[in-house]
């Protein structure tokens, strides 16, 4: 709460500075040395913000409202839709000599497309764990008013945002001074919409365990004041947790899923395979403390973060459904949905820019882009919140699940079975291996 107390003055300082007239409040006077030229008026790229923020929220609305219906269809064209597009503004990059971003859009199209091809065998089931958290979220129309509701207030937060980040687009410092003010407004902004996320996260976690404590068939028979308990929980006894957790969680788990992803296709190049495992079991030291579903265990049991993390991850272990959750990608499947919408907005918003200010397209383009991937994530969070609760059910009692939905317990129990004999089978072979090696290094002196 502080640093939202300290960043909005800092913002709106910022925004009013350069609103109406150059320097208003002769901030500059503080920073002669960092002045390169006049700069311009926050009202000349706060429009560009407004742009980002509306089609945004555009996105986001349309996942939710076309989520029981076209759900799985808009996943899988996220899928194999955003290596091109990444690939398409990697080429309108380098025509408009955007080096620097054109670089890093084609790197990203390309680890786009590497991290397909490596999961390809894993989105049918995927596919099918998201259409069934799809169809336990439909279930629940209060839910997705509380997703509108946090969508909104990110919104008016964005607003406040964006009037101090156009004001920093439009201040007389220099372009390297701009960008690190844009990067710690941004991390800002990044940090606050994971908290409202993972808010977004602990509420419906909550509302999902009681639906299949309570059989899963009927969400009515749950108590009328549910809703209203979880958002009070979440946004007073648990919203310290929720902050702490919303740090590390995402950059975390994101490595996990490049690193899994390089891992099962390395073959039998040792020396890259020792270096990658090193760092595998580094990260997933990291996720035993920091892991999404830290969060259900928070609306459920009321635990710390850490703990509930700690918990969640000694369960999965324990009882094996960490190989199927391994082998799960329903969160890299979200993650490109949110990259997508986040590229469309920011594209919307750096044409703009590019047609009236082009040295100024890098700035607006980027910090516009993080605005809507912000606005969609409010709105994927919801599905993920569902799995995450399916998969803790499951591992604590998967009668929870067969009561719910007896076929895809049936299709859950079968792929655990087949993950954990491919687990089995790879022990054994690396067991071989090892043995060999060492019979091998006995018999050179002979």
């Amino acid at each position: 709460m502080l640093h939202l107390v300290v960043l909005g003055l800092s913002l709106v300082v910022l925004g009013l500075n350069r609103y109406g007239k150059k320097d208003r409040l002769n901030i500059d006077r503080y920073t002669p040395r960092y002045t390169e030229h006049h700069g311009g008026l926050t009202e000349d790229y706060w429009p560009m913000y407004a742009v980002a923020g509306g089609v945004g929220t555009v996105l986001g609305c349309t996942w939710l409202l076309f989520l029981g219906s076209q759900a799985n269809q808009m996943m899988k064209v996220s899928v194999h839709i955003l290596t091109t597009y990444l690939a398409v503004i990697s080429v309108l990059c380098f025509w408009g000599k955007l080096f620097f971003w054109g670089v890093m859009s084609g790197i990203g199209a390309a680890l786009q497309f590497l991290y397909v091809i490596s999961v390809i065998d894993r989105l049918p089931f995927t596919m099918l764990v998201l259409q069934k958290a799809v169809k336990m979220v439909w279930s629940l129309p209060k839910v997705m008013r509380i997703a509108y509701a946090f969508m909104l207030v990110m919104l008016l937060w964005m607003g406040l945002w964006s009037f101090g980040a156009a004001g920093v687009v439009a201040s007389s410092m220099g372009d390297g001074q701009r960008w690190w003010l844009l990067v710690v407004l941004s991390v800002s902004l990044f940090w606050t919409g994971a908290v409202l996320c993972n808010t977004v996260h602990v509420i419906v976690s909550g509302m999902v365990f009681l639906v299949l404590i309570h059989g899963g068939h009927e969400p009515s028979s749950i108590p009328s004041n549910s809703l209203m308990k979880s958002l009070r929980y979440a946004v007073t006894t648990s919203f310290g947790s929720i902050c702490y957790g919303s740090l590390f969680t995402a950059a975390i788990r994101t490595l996990r899923w490049e690193i899994r992803g390089v891992r099962s296709k390395i073959g039998n190049n040792e020396c890259l395979l020792c270096c990658v495992d090193f760092l595998f079991h580094l990260v997933e030291t990291l996720v035993r403390f920091f892991n999404k579903y830290a969060y259900v265990q928070i609306a459920v049991c009321g635990k710390s973060f850490n703990h509930s993390a700690r918990d969640a991850w000694e369960l999965f272990q324990s009882t094996g459904v960490e190989a199927l959750v391994a082998y799960d990608c329903s969160g890299a499947v979200l993650l490109m949905g949110t990259l997508l919408g986040g590229l469309v907005t920011g594209t919307c918003s750096g044409v703009w820019t590019w047609i009236k200010w082009r040295d100024k397209m890098s700035m607006v383009g980027s910090t516009a882009m993080l605005m809507g991937m912000v606005l969609v994530g409010l709105a994927m969070v919801v599905v993920e919140s569902a799995v995450t609760s399916i998969y803790i059910c499951y591992a604590e009692d998967p009668l929870l699940i067969h009561r719910w939905d007896s076929e895809f317990f049936d299709q859950m129990s079968e792929m655990l079975h087949q993950r954990l004999q491919y687990r089995s089978a790879r022990a054994r072979e690396v067991l071989t291996h090892n043995r060999f090696d060492g019979h091998t290094q006995e018999m050179l002196p002979a």
